[in-house]
């Protein structure tokens, strides 16, 4: 079966090129995250515990941003198909507008309410006072992220995915040097602990947006609009563009919810609980990298194709990234089993937090083929095709009928151990699957969206 999955010169060489820059990029992104944990960790758990919670504030509104800018992708891929830029220029001007008023929202309030913010993730008062500190500072960096996360995916619709790649690099190699210099205050800078990784983060989001620009309009790249490109639509078009994009932005804002809500519950069993859910979670997101690239490339090449009116190799090419993401999330599974002791053990942390990190990790590995397809079905498949509806039905049922019961049943009611709560969450992952198979092989999926 290998072999005939690898078959397709061409179909590889289209997704490596699409797909390696993402890969790249979000192992970048994933990595700012993973700089402020382990920078972070110096100054011991309820530091981690703190940052984390913070973060899951900012994990709301990044969901938030995806689901618009996912929504917004749906359209640019199948435009970019036939090489409408001025379609893909008005879908970048809804795209901004959308997440940079949700980025406004959430800076207000990460500014006004922090303590009652966290406090709905933690009752530790340390950590709420220590995240609320970083929160206030690091809200300011929404808007530009909100920016960054508009031109980025849109551009990777038409193909490009290197300049959003070599953006992150950057922003990367200021936020590990600037958290290194302002957390610990070495030379002439302050020590500021887990403020000053917020103020790193804030200037190195600034710098990524302020540099994407720059070679998005120096470069006159398809997504260089003007304002007015980005407002060239009327009523009839923002009711068609919301139509599609609307149940995205709900179903990336109810499914982030109710992930918050997992966290709500580990913080209650302790702050060893949140902290190592924060570190597995930080290593789960670096391997998850690889599966964010396979499947925005999938919905990518499928958008493009179904853009140019090729429903047959729409769903060869579905049919692929099935197989093809089965044999890497198996293969991702084992690696990861290997070398989690090594891992968790990089941390100064207590043993036990350590021994519940390996198992969260373990328990992730387990599930990661499963995982992998739900995100390949919803993401780069059902949504590509603008199945935007059914897609909401089956992310948001696996959370909210499965995952969340199972996460009060675990933690609240029986009070097992964190991992075991994270192996019934996961039954949600089950559930997704029973319901998305059967709607790919339907093929009720497949729409053209160019007569928007």
């Amino acid at each position: 079966m290998i072999k005939k999955i690898f078959e397709d010169r061409k179909f590889y060489s289209t997704l490596v090129k699409i797909a390696l820059p993402i890969v790249i990029q979000n192992l970048i992104m994933s990595s700012l995250n993973l700089v402020d944990v382990f920078i972070i960790g110096g100054l011991g758990q309820t530091a981690i515990a703190s940052v984390g919670l913070a973060n899951q504030y900012f994990f709301l509104l990044n969901l938030l941003l995806f689901g618009i800018s996912s929504g917004s992708a749906i359209f640019t891929a199948q435009y970019w198909g036939k090489r409408d830029v001025k379609g893909i220029r008005k879908v970048l001007g809804l795209c901004l507008m959308t997440g940079v008023a949700a980025a406004a929202v959430f800076t207000l309030g990460g500014l006004v309410f922090p303590r009652q913010i966290l406090g709905l993730f933690s009752n530790d008062p340390v950590v709420v006072a220590m995240g609320s500190a970083y929160l206030r500072i690091i809200v300011f960096s929404y808007i530009v992220t909100a920016v960054t996360f508009g031109y980025s995916v849109v551009l990777r619709s038409t193909g490009n995915a290197k300049v959003p790649m070599f953006v992150s690099m950057i922003a990367l190699g200021i936020n590990t040097v600037l958290n290194i210099l302002l957390v610990y205050g070495y030379f002439c800078f302050p020590k500021m602990g887990v403020q000053g990784s917020a103020v790193a983060t804030t200037i190195a989001r600034f710098i990524e947006v302020s540099l994407l620009l720059f070679i998005i309009y120096g470069n006159r790249l398809p997504v260089a609009a003007s304002l007015k490109e980005m407002r060239a639509f009327n009523g009839a078009y923002v009711l068609e563009y919301f139509k599609v994009t609307l149940p995205v932005i709900a179903n990336e804002s109810f499914w982030a919810l109710g992930v918050s809500v997992y966290q709500v519950v580990y913080a209650h069993m302790g702050t060893d609980v949140v902290a190592s859910t924060q570190l597995s979670g930080t290593i789960e997101r670096i391997t998850w990298v690889l599966f964010m690239g396979l499947g925005n490339c999938c919905a990518i090449m499928i958008g493009n194709k179904l853009g140019q009116g090729e429903s047959e190799i729409v769903i060869k090419y579905a049919k692929r990234f099935l197989k093809l993401g089965t044999v890497l999330a198996v293969f991702t599974g084992v690696i990861v089993i290997a070398v989690s002791p090594y891992i968790v053990n990089l941390m100064d942390i207590p043993i036990e937090t350590r021994e519940f990190a390996q198992k969260n990790l373990i328990v992730f590995s387990c599930i990661m083929w499963e995982r992998v397809l739900n995100f390949i079905i919803i993401i780069g498949i059902l949504r590509s095709g603008g199945d935007t509806i059914f897609c909401a039905f089956i992310d948001l049922g696996g959370v909210w009928l499965v995952g969340i019961p199972m996460a009060f049943v675990g933690g609240f009611w029986l009070k097992l151990p964190v991992y075991w709560v994270y192996a019934m969450v996961s039954l949600e992952e089950t559930f997704k699957l029973i319901f998305g198979i059967p709607r790919v092989n339907s093929k009720r999926w497949i729409n053209n969206l160019n007569k928007a």
